[in-house]
């Protein structure tokens, strides 16, 4: 079969590799598509923890079940599923555990037209969504969920500041805050990123490189009482300059590395810092509900064909994309 290999440093290649066959627990999954992540280009740059190569990448995938490992119920062949990139997270629901992983390193990813992963990984494909759609979902849409919901407790009427904008977390977090009742505003340096967020349902944005932007955001809608954010870095204090006195400050990455902390704001003003990663058994089975009763469809930024591979890493590594960057694995099953 084809797959997307990492064999070192920056060298990417599209590669024949033996199929996978499923262990007992498992299945083996078509792929019909599969989506990047930072954590991909992360990996193809060697920066990231406990690389090996070869590789091969991946997280986000959707497909149809077509082989079975010892133990698995027979009514998973042939359907059309989602995965969760989410391995081993363990029996609490307030961290994971030490076992956690997440598809695509150490375990091979979604980057091939065949995968191999525990049947207990799987969720029916949302009936709504097409498969590119589909394969955006699993990594972002739970991380975005477990970070609004599960960690920032978000109701309904209250008023959210999403960080930079276009990305596929941060875009989730803006649709499922708007599903939820919500009303959400967002940051770029991008007016053009901005303005789609608008369209997509956001009341507005600023941007973050103006020394003035929390000022703006303060006088007008005011302060949030729920920021998500995940960058860090030096702009976090103006993050916290903007979150309501009692608000909650959710974080899912440092992508402009650790932050200088006002501690006498956050304790006068009473506000939650709040890590997150990743998401549970229980956030994917709730946030899979919650996007197919609320008919919620992926932001798609552009969809390349395996050949192309080396095109959709380019694309997140330029940062120009506003959604997800989707790879299609097998041809007229679109």
């Amino acid at each position: 079969m084809r797959a997307v290999q990492l064999s070192a440093v920056n060298q990417l290649a599209v590669v024949e590799v033996p199929e996978p066959r499923p262990a007992a627990g498992e299945v083996v999954v078509a792929l019909r598509a599969a989506a990047l992540n930072h954590r991909d280009v992360w990996i193809k740059a060697g920066q990231y923890a406990g690389l090996k190569w070869p590789c091969i990448p991946g997280s986000d995938g959707a497909g149809e079940v077509v082989a079975l490992g010892a133990g698995v119920e027979a009514a998973w062949q042939g359907r059309e599923v989602i995965i969760n990139a989410a391995f081993g997270w363990g029996e609490g629901e307030c961290v994971q555990g030490s076992q956690f992983q997440i598809l695509g390193l150490p375990r091979d990813g979604t980057l091939a037209e065949k995968i191999a992963v525990p049947a207990a990984q799987l969720a029916a494909k949302p009936a709504h969504l097409n498969w590119e759609e589909a394969a955006a979902l699993p990594l972002a849409g739970l991380t975005a969920y477990r970070a609004v919901f599960s960690r920032g407790k978000l109701q309904a009427g209250e008023r959210v500041l999403i960080s930079g904008i276009g990305g596929g977390v941060a875009l989730f977090a803006l649709q499922f805050a708007q599903a939820a009742g919500a009303e959400v505003w967002v940051t770029s340096s991008s007016a053009g990123k901005m303005a789609q967020a608008v369209k997509l349902g956001a009341k507005g944005g600023f941007d973050y490189r103006s020394e003035t932007w929390a000022a703006e955001a303060v006088k007008q809608p005011g302060q949030f009482d729920l920021v998500v954010d995940s960058a860090g870095g030096e702009g976090f204090g103006k993050l916290i300059d903007v979150t309501a006195s009692g608000g909650r400050l959710v974080f899912y990455g440092a992508t402009r590395g650790d932050a200088p902390l006002p501690v006498r704001k956050v304790f006068w003003r009473q506000i939650s810092l709040l890590g997150t990663t990743m998401g549970s058994p229980r956030d994917w089975t709730a946030m899979t509900a919650f996007v197919s009763e609320r008919k919620i469809r992926p932001v798609i930024s552009e969809v390349f064909p395996i050949e192309k591979a080396a095109d959709a890493f380019g694309l997140m590594e330029r940062g120009e994309q506003f959604g997800k960057i989707v790879v299609s694995l097998q041809e007229g099953k679109g």
